[in-house]
């Protein structure tokens, strides 16, 4: 049911752009925005209601449409909301506790970057980001020459 409540949430988004734009326009009233959103929403009730019907969801269908209707409430209300800016600020605060490159490393990995492997059923996701530093290069002295591939090799046989 997130997959409603996202669509959901942007149908609320659609629908304050609307009033936005009425008002910026001096066209609309609050009225006819609130219509707007009203059936914006309306439509996307629809849509859920009609993939519940056709069993196009994974709940049964008595839930589908207990759902479908609740989110459409809230939705109406201007209450519903799917959780995103709490993450984005959560994930914020766990990653100020690091400085530097671990910081920047630890927002990366919540933005979904890096390898992720585990589940959450089998203990706990682990999600990992490899940063490679390359040390200082060590200039060679003039009139010294590398180690050619063979004298090395020899250097490295030698008892």
């Amino acid at each position: 049911m997130a997959s409603f409540s996202r669509r959901m949430r942007d149908a609320l988004m659609f629908g304050a752009w609307v009033g936005g734009a009425a008002g910026a326009v001096a066209a609309g009233t609050a009225t006819e925005a609130d219509a707007a959103l009203q059936a914006h929403v309306q439509a996307r009730y629809a849509q859920e209601r009609a993939r519940c019907l056709a069993g196009s969801s994974p709940q049964d269908q008595a839930t589908c449409l207990r759902e479908a209707g609740a989110a459409r409430d809230a939705a109406l209300k201007r209450k519903l909301d799917d959780g995103g800016a709490a993450y984005d600020q959560n994930a914020k605060e766990r990653c100020a506790a690091l400085s530097g490159d671990e910081a920047l490393d630890c927002l990366a990995r919540t933005k979904g970057q890096g390898k992720v492997s585990g589940s959450v059923e089998g203990g706990g996701v682990l999600r990992e980001t490899v940063t490679r530093k390359v040390g200082p290069v060590t200039p060679i002295p003039s009139g010294a020459s590398a180690p050619s591939a063979a004298s090395a090799a020899s250097a490295a046989s030698a008892p």
